[in-house]
């Protein structure tokens, strides 16, 4: 953060901080109500405590005796004023937090729900990390002052009414106050700026640190199978000792302002002391004018750190709000249209790509876009299994997204039964199409839930169905608790091959019109394959009509299966037909199989186990590979 930027901390951290109050205004109220409430009771009270002094502890001392009804009204009204604050307190910390996490939560959905809205190509640019620190620490972060907010307003009543009084009583005192108070003012404004640059930092740094983890985390498989270990931790280590410095720094500048804000006040409490002792010799104020006035300094000392607190915490809410409003006001998102499509029997799907162009947005505005797909045009008729074939980075991956909108094309169109895919509803677009990914993410959840995803209509007779369509019900039947059973972050206690007959059941499950397969069953057996794929083009278990199939496919077998192959090069469709049609006709469509062919007898021929999972451990072995 630059000079400049931490010149107008202040202004951008109050704008944060109205935005706020505009959208919590009631809880705000309340809160305040009870912090001004507290204000005005600390300086009644120092104004008891002056008149019990002044008017009950003096004279009985002079007396040598105490009068029971004078030590009574004074218990009564310090007792009355204490019950006032306490419910002062009450309402301005439990408005306080009330109102600031409900602004986390409400904003940590907005930013979820911002990421969902955005297009791949958006997430493509943002690493893991980053977004997991915007939805989490960032909201933290911008709404961390609320919690002290209130208090402060209410400070700065009963600075002014403590001003007020002071004026009142006497004008040397209340000089020595307009001294104090805007010195403290001035002091909070000096340290806010000192410290927006390192909260910013810090708070960059935390993003920065959340995101290798997660990298690290993630690709655990990676890290160990390579023998990255040490320089992974180094790396981590690294950028966790800049987080701590960083820390180090923010620690560093409160300490030398934390002991100044502190002191202040204590040397105001004793420049009162001084003057007024001189204004008492000269009789221009009494001893319950004194003792209030010094009283009032004094606990005034931890009121008015409430506005050092909201001061400081700014530069770190204004870190955090830049990097939240950086999602919320990121463009790109597909509006989708008003358009379903509801027939009344459910049949097969018509997808259709026409004239269609796509390329992924530079990094920077000055440099070329890449091309991926360039005039694809396709049909993949109602019932019927359309095969990608291509070498790898011709596109097939690309059109199985187009295909399901997850991308957009540049140019062309791409329709569901002659309908564009953008004037869709999100709703009609779901239930019509689903996509089965090559790489199957698994939640950590239950079988069932896994499957089912809480969509109405799908029960454990649909579950079943769909699991026996994708070969699955054989190994979940074994599990230990079948569809009870917990499968782990990711589907670790399941093989490869099981994942990915799960991901496809998940699919099945709502009986989608297109199903649309990228290289969804690479990890299965063969055979298994054959099998899933003929029982989808012809269900024979009730489990809903064929739907039409859109697959990336590498095995021959499986492209053998297919009612019409389109091989692409270069993001082009340079040939269609039959399997044996291209075979004969094609010499880069059979080399290219050919070479998927020895490549999977390679496979084979050294691979001397399968994986055992925990679950099925004893129970079943799978071969999935």
């Amino acid at each position: 953060m630059t000079s400049g930027t931490s010149r107008d901390v202040l202004g951008r951290g109050l704008k944060v901080l109205g935005r706020a109050i505009r959208e919590q205004p009631r809880i705000f109220a309340v809160a305040v109500t009870g912090s001004v409430l507290f204000g005005l009771m600390v300086i009644a009270s120092a104004y008891v405590v002056g008149a019990v002094v002044g008017e009950v502890v003096v004279p009985a001392l002079a007396r040598g005796s105490v009068g029971v009804g004078a030590l009574a009204l004074a218990a009564a009204a310090l007792l009355g004023i204490s019950v006032l604050r306490v419910v002062g307190i009450f309402g301005r910390r439990l408005g306080a937090g009330y109102m600031q996490f409900r602004l986390q939560a409400a904003y940590r959905r907005r930013v979820t729900r911002r990421y969902l809205d955005l297009p791949l190509s958006w997430h493509h640019r943002n690493a893991t990390g980053t977004l997991l620190s915007n939805a989490n620490s960032d909201v933290e972060a911008a709404w961390y002052p609320i919690a002290p907010l209130p208090f402060a307003v209410g400070t700065l009543v009963m600075l002014v009414g403590a001003v007020v009084s002071l004026f009142l009583t006497d004008w040397a005192l209340a000089l020595v106050g307009l001294a104090v108070f805007p010195a403290l003012f001035a002091l909070n404004v000096v340290y806010s700026r000192r410290m927006a640059p390192r909260q910013a930092r810090a708070q960059r740094l935390r993003a920065e640190v959340s995101g290798i983890a997660h990298e690290s985390f993630d690709g655990a498989l990676v890290v160990k199978t390579m023998g990255r270990e040490a320089q992974e931790t180094a790396r981590f280590a690294s950028r966790a000792g800049e987080l701590r410095d960083a820390l180090i720094a923010v620690g560093r500048l409160r300490g030398v302002f934390d002991p100044m804000l502190e002191t202040l006040p204590s040397l105001g409490t004793l420049a009162v002391l001084v003057v007024g002792a001189i204004r008492l010799r000269q009789g221009a104020i009494s001893v319950t004018e004194l003792v209030s006035v010094a009283f009032l300094f004094t606990v005034l000392a931890f009121p008015v750190r409430a506005i050092g607190w909201v001061l400081a915490e700014l530069p770190r809410s204004v870190a955090g709000w830049d990097r939240v409003r950086r999602v919320l006001d990121a463009t790109g998102e597909m509006p989708y249209g008003d358009v379903a499509l509801d027939p009344a029997e459910p049949t097969p799907a018509t997808l259709a790509f026409t004239d269609v162009k796509f390329g992924y947005e530079p990094a920077e505005a000055h440099l070329p876009g890449t091309e991926v797909l360039g005039e694809v045009s396709f049909t993949v008729p109602p019932g019927k299994t359309v095969a990608l074939v291509g070498h790898t980075g011709a596109g097939k991956s690309t059109i199985a997204s187009l295909a399901v909108r997850l991308v957009d094309p540049r140019a062309g169109t791409v329709t569901l039964d002659g309908v564009d895919v953008r004037d869709l509803t999100p709703a009609s677009l779901a239930s019509t199409v689903a996509l089965v990914a090559q790489v199957p993410f698994v939640f950590d959840d239950t079988v069932r839930a896994n499957i089912t995803l809480d969509r109405p209509g799908i029960g454990d007779d649909e579950v079943w169905a769909a699991l026996r369509l994708a070969e699955a019900d054989g190994f979940v039947a074994a599990l230990p608790d079948g569809l009870d059973t917990m499968v782990g972050e990711r589907g670790t206690s399941l093989s490869g091959g099981q994942r990915q007959r799960l991901t496809l059941a998940r699919a099945l499950a709502g009986r989608p019109r297109l199903l649309v397969l990228d290289d969804a069953t690479s990890a299965v057996d063969p055979r298994v394959e054959a099998a899933i794929l003929a029982g989808l083009r012809a269900p024979a278990d009730g489990a809903g009509a064929a739907a039409s199939i859109l697959v990336v496919a590498y095995r021959r077998a499986t492209i053998a299966l297919a009612d019409e192959v389109i091989y692409l090069e270069q993001g082009r469709v340079v040939a269609r037909g039959t399997h044996t049609e291209l075979l004969a006709t094609v010499p880069g469509y059979a080399d290219l199989v050919t070479a998927y062919e020895q490549a999977e007898h390679d496979r084979e021929q050294t691979r001397t186990y399968d994986e055992v999972t925990p679950l099925t451990s004893g129970l079943e072995v799978e071969v999935d590979r």
